[in-house]
């Protein structure tokens, strides 16, 4: 039976890390974007990445920083995965040697498979409910019918996800895998146990729909 992956992103307490890991959650996401209310820094992300137990991936999600300031991260967290939301070329995606994944604004004036034309070494695409040019993490969804089916990559659903809507979306799209922060969150930054129980609930019950 096909099975969807699930990332919780903007995770910035240990006790957060031990829920995932409770509930069987995929992969972790630690946001390095200073406007975030969700932003770590690299001394919180080694800390927390140093509790994360094997086999669970961890991803390091980037905005438009320099490519040495990414570098500095890598050198001091111990990353499986890139997340690039900016504006970055395919070269500054590239330069780290570790694999990547490149957000798609899904929110009006991109064409997804003309955009994702240039990320040829990206291991997999996230389409996000912004606009070209702005940050995702806006709490809203976008049209799911609107989700591209030529890209040849797995396609990772974000934006606006919640534990009402997850089972829909997951239906619907059925993406590779789903990326949720907010959605499973008590207050900005602070993951609610329920709701990361719920959810993960919600995404088998989208997967029992596909299959």
């Amino acid at each position: 039976m096909l099975r969807t992956r699930v990332k919780i992103c903007g995770i910035t307490r240990v006790e957060d890390i031990q829920t995932c890991v409770n509930f069987g959650v995929d992969a972790i996401g630690f946001v390095f974007v200073e406007s975030s209310p969700r932003c770590v820094s690299i001394e919180q992300a080694a800390e927390l990445s140093s509790k994360v137990p094997p086999f669970m991936q961890t991803v390091g999600l980037f905005m438009g920083q320099s490519s040495d300031f990414v570098a500095s991260v890598l050198r001091e967290v111990p990353l499986n995965l890139l997340q690039f939301h900016g504006d970055e070329s395919p070269a500054e995606c590239e330069i780290h040697n570790l694999d990547y994944i490149k957000a798609i604004p899904m929110g009006g004036g991109t064409d997804p498979a003309k955009y994702a034309s240039g990320y040829k070494k990206s291991k997999g695409f996230l389409l996000d409910s912004h606009k070209l040019g702005e940050s995702g993490g806006s709490g809203g969804t976008f049209d799911w019918s609107k989700v591209p089916d030529n890209l040849n990559k797995p396609l990772i659903l974000a934006g606006g996800l919640t534990i009402e809507n997850v089972a829909t979306a997951v239906a619907e799209v059925r993406p590779y895998a789903v990326d949720v922060s907010s959605g499973v969150e008590a207050a900005k930054g602070i993951k609610d146990q329920e709701k990361i129980a719920a959810f993960i609930r919600g995404v088998k019950q989208g997967d029992k729909s596909t299959n």
